[in-house]
């Protein structure tokens, strides 16, 4: 880390309903960095009704380098049926090219998981890209461990519709 690194504020903290257009903006970058920008739907509105409604489903951290957002975090919980214990699953973690090499991707790594063992979590899971090097690299630098033998599957749109309307729903709301 050079001297100007050394230099700046390094800090994360949790995300505030203030910070959603930082966060959408994020969840932008990133989608151009993967080369899915045309994927992102998402509206301010429906971040926030995801991380601060009613029921929120996910949460986010911010780094910020002298208290400005570079990068985030978004996860929630899942649950391991074979630990029989809650883990988190990261969605997308991303920072910003000009503030790589402060450590940001680390210390977010770092808070999710203390985050993950303080909820009594057994596990931090997250997917990445296959072409992804220079983040499986890092991974590996975490002491992550790939999970090769799984193959990840996607049910959405039409498909998921169609699926949901095969069987009626049965009195009483359930399935």
């Amino acid at each position: 880390m050079s001297a100007a690194h050394t230099d700046r504020a390094l800090t994360i903290r949790r995300a505030e309903a203030a910070d959603v257009p930082i966060i959408l903006a994020f969840i932008r970058e990133l989608a151009v960095y993967e080369h899915l920008e045309h994927e992102v739907v998402a509206t301010e509105p429906d971040v926030h009704a995801a991380l601060f409604g009613p029921r929120p489903c996910a949460e986010v951290a911010l780094a910020c380098l002298d208290a400005e957002p570079v990068g985030f975090a978004l996860y929630f919980h899942s649950f391991s049926t074979f630990v029989g214990k809650p883990g988190i699953y990261l969605e997308d973690l991303f920072v910003r090219p000009e503030a790589r090499g402060y450590g940001a991707g680390k210390r977010l790594f770092a808070f999710l998981a203390r985050t993950a063992l303080e909820r009594g979590c057994a596990r931090l899971d997250w997917a990445v890209l296959d072409w992804n090097a220079p983040s499986i690299g890092f991974y590996r630098s975490l002491g992550a461990v790939d999970q090769s033998e799984w193959t990840t599957y996607r049910l959405d749109g039409p498909a998921l519709v169609r699926l949901a309307e095969s069987y009626p729903r049965q009195p009483g709301g359930s399935a």
